[in-house]
């Protein structure tokens, strides 16, 4: 699509959300625009960050997300501790956790993307990652629909830094272990390394002020699966295939509620729509890109990752954006249990993505 037609589209939309749904919903959509424009405009791949560590020894991509972790750390949690209606990005630690943060970083390898990486290399047409977006949002909702049998397996009760230790002890500690974390990387790729490159800075940067304008415009810390799942269970409900009143996760009252209204009242599906024009506006400025053809094979092992890919997030209390990002910035401590699973994850999925030719 050229530019000038994406722009009007984009401008109409903005314009039909302040008159039919609310300012607030418009103004997230611009700032879904900012996060789709800055991941593609930076190439700020969370999956090719860690693969490239893996791989090559290469630490630029993972400097850039300590760094847009330290920034939105440094905003999000003085913000949480003088604003009580704020909320932080909270998971329980369990079993479900462990089992779909392992399984997530296996699977976005494969699939090459996260939740944010789907979203923005779908909106520049990469094939693969439009095959999987739809896939990815059936898995979302099929995770939110057996959550409770898996979180019977076993959970404890989220645990928040700042409820614990206070803003200050919260900080420190996340900045002490963000100061751990480069020092594992140090110890990884060994001396002589470049550190972090402008794109990532920059990325990193932008990223950083666009999740804290989220937080305040919509209350809570940026996400991405949630729109996902409820983008497959208003689907599913359309086709009369679902009832969310039988349903343990969409029978809580928020849940039920944005099931049962319009998407666009919920923040994480304008942010997702935001990121997908975004993404979009930065591809037609350089386009078309070459994209390998794949083969059947690599097509169908790249659709059941991305399927997975939807499943295990959920599983996972969120993504590299929901579990990571916001989980770490807001101080929980399961985005710091899910980062070394993923991790793990990861470690097999470059193997498995290297033995298909992906």
């Amino acid at each position: 699509m050229k530019r000038f037609p994406l722009a009007a589209l984009l401008a109409a939309f903005f314009v039909f959300l302040v008159m039919a749904v609310s300012a607030r919903q418009a103004v997230l959509l611009l700032v879904g625009i900012g996060m789709g424009g800055a991941l593609a405009g930076a190439r700020f791949g969370f999956t090719t960050g860690w693969r490239q560590l893996i791989e090559h020894k290469d630490p630029q991509g993972v400097t850039g997300q300590v760094l847009l972790l330290a920034l939105a750390s440094l905003a999000a949690l003085p913000l949480l501790g003088q604003f009580p209606e704020l909320h932080a990005a909270l998971g329980p630690p369990s079993v479900s956790l462990l089992i779909g943060a392992f399984v997530f970083g296996l699977t976005m390898q494969i699939a090459d993307g996260c939740g944010s990486g789907t979203l923005y290399k779908a909106g520049m047409g990469v094939p693969l990652n439009m095959g999987i977006l739809p896939l990815f949002a059936l898995g979302s909702f099929l995770g939110s629909v057996h959550l409770d049998r898996w979180l019977s397996l076993g959970q404890t009760e989220p645990v928040g830094f700042a409820t614990a230790f206070g803003t200050g002890g919260a900080l420190a500690l996340t900045f002490g272990l963000l100061a751990l974390t480069l020092l594992l990387v140090r110890a990884w790729v060994g001396p002589g390394r470049q550190w972090l490159a402008r794109r990532w800075a920059w990325g990193a940067v932008a990223l950083a002020v666009l999740a804290t304008l989220n937080l305040l415009l919509a209350g809570q810390p940026w996400g991405v699966v949630y729109g996902f799942g409820l983008w497959g269970g208003k689907l599913a409900m359309a086709l009369n295939l679902f009832d969310p009143t039988t349903n343990v996760f969409w029978s809580q009252p928020g849940n039920a509620q944005r099931i049962t209204q319009t998407v666009l009242m919920d923040v994480t599906t304008i942010t997702n729509i935001g990121i997908l024009g975004g993404a979009l506006w930065i591809s037609a400025r350089a386009g078309a890109q070459p994209v390998q053809p794949l083969a059947p094979r690599q097509w169908v092992v790249g659709l059941i990752a991305g399927f997975l890919l939807g499943y295990s997030s959920r599983l996972a209390f969120g993504c590299n954006v929901g579990a990571m990002v916001s989980g770490i910035s807001t101080g929980s401590l399961h985005g710091w249990l899910w980062v070394p699973l993923a991790f793990a994850g990861s470690l097999i999925g470059v193997r498995v993505r290297r033995h298909y030719r992906f």
